[in-house]
């Protein structure tokens, strides 16, 4: 596994309405937006095999905008970003979910999402719902699961696509103590296989159990980066 994200002047651009909400490319091409903000900029970071990061700080400083950029949700609208390696995310304890559909069809789809073929989707679902911890309830609609069983549904499926990169958006802090743990072990196995884990949270104690290295954002650029408790404390002190 050879694992690695380079960012160079990253910039990724917002489109405001005249309340200052984000919209869509679509809508902002149908309300003729002019307002623009910047989400990031000139963000210059590389990711290198067998790394933990932690994105730390106050909402609206970028963290979620730069995980989403790496995971080719959004756009860069300045520099580039190069990915290598398969990257499994979960932005959100929702993200991909459809309510109607159970646990189970739910696993199936995004495991096909992330890669693999129907096949292989259709033969890891008990293992799925093994290391997920749903029992019963992973034949249930997702609309009927707790924002943690959710996020358990996510991180077991996305574990199932083998991803060499790993995102995750503060959906680790809505994990009871027993899933944590898992998601410890599972971080460790992976960066040990010179794989990548890039994790973004308010939590700094549960941050720091999974990541040795820290990033701290504001206003959307990048203010500090180095081991994870000296970040730390320059974010508590600077508060």
């Amino acid at each position: 596994m050879a694992a690695a994200v380079q960012l160079d002047s990253l910039g990724v651009q917002f489109l405001l309405d005249r309340h200052r909400r984000p919209l869509t490319p679509v809508l902002a091409r149908l309300r003729r937006a002019r307002t623009r903000a910047w989400g990031i900029h000139d963000i210059d970071l590389a990711f290198e095999p067998g790394d933990s990061v932690a994105l730390v700080g106050p909402s609206g400083s970028g963290k979620t905008t730069l995980l989403r950029a790496i995971a080719g949700v959004l756009p860069a609208d300045a520099g580039r970003i190069v990915v290598s390696g398969r990257v499994g995310c979960l932005l959100s304890t929702d993200a991909g979910l459809l309510p109607a559909l159970s646990g189970r069809e739910n696993a199936a789809l995004l495991a096909v999402l992330s890669g693999l073929s129907r096949a292989n989707a259709r033969a890891g679902l008990e293992r799925i719902r093994s290391r997920s911890g749903l029992g019963a309830a992973f034949e249930r609609q997702a609309s009927s699961l707790s924002a943690g069983m959710r996020a358990r549904l996510g991180l077991a499926t996305a574990w199932e696509s083998a991803p060499e990169i790993l995102l995750l958006d503060e959906v680790h802090e809505a994990l009871d103590q027993e899933f944590r743990d898992r998601i410890f072990s599972w971080a460790d196995e992976l960066t040990a296989r010179g794989g990548i884990v890039i994790a973004a949270g308010q939590d700094l104690p549960l941050l720091g159990k999974m990541c040795r290295r820290g990033i701290l954002l504001r206003s959307g650029t990048v203010r500090a980066d180095g081991p994870f408790e000296q970040v730390e404390a320059t974010y508590l002190r600077d508060e």
